[in-house]
């Protein structure tokens, strides 16, 4: 075969393979995936057929490994039959049908019950936030459970490392866990596991990317849940990761970034479902069931005051079968009847969102939006902001907070008595591809907490108006759009 025939059979092969690889495409793609993230894909591989294939084999199933899942399936198993015929809830006839219906939703997705008698309080200040984690270790007695995206030793988290290390020494059983990919990028790594092991806290790694040591799945599949146990009767819930106010990244230091945060201190009966939420990782990395550390919510005192809250803790993930909190989200926004304020560093809705979002405000409903006005992610800030502008036409009302900090806070309220708090943002990596864990309130004390939160941000906040926004030049709107097509990438 002389080289003229053999460059025809090779461009009859790569043509082959390359239509073999459309259909085949076309046929596996669409299955049991959004169609956003389907035409995404198949953008992708049609445009750039080899590396595109590569790219869907790396990061094209969403699904834990089937271990994980199983393991949630049995977590979920477990706390259902702890709480058969326990009703910590006085109030249940005063709740309107559609609330019972959302803790009916929560209960059925994430199997943690809605729990009444309980006491929270809000912390929107970064570095008293640390400290009243570290306060409340300092009383521990009998365990301390910490799980965080991203945790590091620095400057910033001295006491909290110092609280742990104090209460190791009291005979106190501190445990860790931190995400894998996420930590070992920080700048203090080797630090933080060095500091760690010195004084003698139990931890592990979330969802370790080790394929060498059998440990792998999607590398960014990631635990992005932020919470503190301590003694199973306090409880912290939140954005915040553990870690300096910059972040100590070269590039937020160039730009003099500072991330803007809110946690919530929760005492009663619903610490047992914040508990049951790192107990589940735990049994998820180390195959230990810590049945001993596990709190019943009928043994916590209960706040009886006409101001006590409902509070249901919704777990979700890629180890459940729904999109949990996306759900949770949804059934607020059609409830909603007043109003509705949202939070979220990373705002990039699906088609439902968006539409459930557009919908409130047609039916006469203020609907506000707080947002960054700069983007620590370009990707994720030009996606956001393609959706501006239905949004503006819709009427809603976007607050932009100023630079040089990142409002990461994440928290969203309906009417003057329902809110959400959690590490859940409003994108879809947050709905599909993250481990994460919300807190449904109930209760006007804590919405009225959280209306002194946004009144804050609006104080210090600019209002972006429809005119601004379509001033934007078209190589911003160019790349806003084509963030949002790559945002379907899941």
């Amino acid at each position: 075969m002389n080289s003229q025939q053999m460059t025809v059979l090779f461009v009859v092969i790569a043509g082959l393979v390359d239509l073999a690889i459309r259909i085949a495409a076309i046929i596996v793609i669409p299955r049991n995936r959004k169609p956003s993230a389907a035409m995404a894909w198949l953008l992708a591989i049609f445009l750039i057929p080899y590396a595109g294939v590569a790219f869907f084999l790396l990061l094209g199933s969403s699904r834990l490994p089937r271990k994980r899942r199983d393991r949630q399936t049995e977590i979920n198993a477990l706390i259902s039959n702890a709480v058969t015929g326990i009703d910590l809830v006085t109030d249940r006839p005063d709740w309107p049908s559609w609330f019972r219906s959302v803790v009916t939703l929560n209960t059925s997705l994430g199997a943690v019950p809605m729990v009444g008698g309980n006491t929270a309080h809000l912390i929107g200040d970064y570095n008293k936030s640390i400290a009243a984690m570290a306060a409340d270790i300092d009383t521990a007695t009998s365990f301390v459970h910490v799980e965080f995206y991203i945790v590091s030793f620095d400057a910033t988290t001295t006491a909290f490392f110092a609280a742990m290390e104090a209460a190791v020494r009291r005979g106190v059983t501190v445990r860790v866990l931190l995400d894998h990919i996420a930590s070992i990028r920080v700048v203090e790594h080797d630090a933080t596991i060095a500091e760690l092991d010195r004084i003698g806290v139990t931890w592990r790694f979330m969802l370790p990317v080790q394929p060498f040591k059998g440990k792998y799945q999607r590398p960014d599949l990631r635990n992005h849940r932020k919470l503190v146990v301590v003694d199973g009767r306090v409880g912290y819930m939140g954005s915040q990761n553990l870690i300096d106010r910059s972040y100590r990244a070269p590039k937020n230091l160039k730009r003099g970034l500072q991330w803007q945060e809110l946690m919530t201190r929760v005492i009663g009966p619903a610490v047992s479902g914040i508990n049951v939420v790192f107990l589940s990782d735990w049994y998820s990395e180390t195959d230990e069931l810590l049945d001993l550390e596990r709190v019943a919510a009928d043994q916590v005192p209960r706040d009886t005051s006409a101001d006590a809250l409902d509070c249901q803790v919704v777990p979700s993930g890629p180890g459940f079968k729904g999109e949990n909190n996306l759900r949770l989200f949804l059934a607020l926004l059609y409830s909603a009847q007043e109003r509705i304020i949202i939070t979220s560093p990373y705002f990039v809705p699906d088609e439902a969102m968006l539409y459930a979002i557009t919908s409130s405000r047609q039916r006469g409903l203020d609907v506000q939006l707080f947002v960054s006005e700069l983007g620590d992610q370009a990707a994720v800030f030009h996606a956001q902001r393609s959706y501006y502008g239905a949004l503006l036409k819709a009427g809603v009302r976007i607050w932009l907070y100023p630079a040089p900090f990142i409002l990461h806070a994440k928290h969203f309220s309906i009417d003057d008595d329902v809110a959400v708090i959690g590490s859940s943002n409003m994108d879809i990596r947050s709905f599909s591809l993250n481990l994460e864990a919300c807190l449904m309130v109930r209760g006007a004390s804590f919405v009225a907490e959280m209306r002194d939160i946004e009144a804050g941000y609006r104080a210090v906040s600019r209002e972006l108006s429809l005119a601004e926004f379509e001033a934007l030049p078209l190589r911003s709107t160019v790349l806003d759009g084509i963030a949002r097509l790559t945002s379907g990438l899941q």
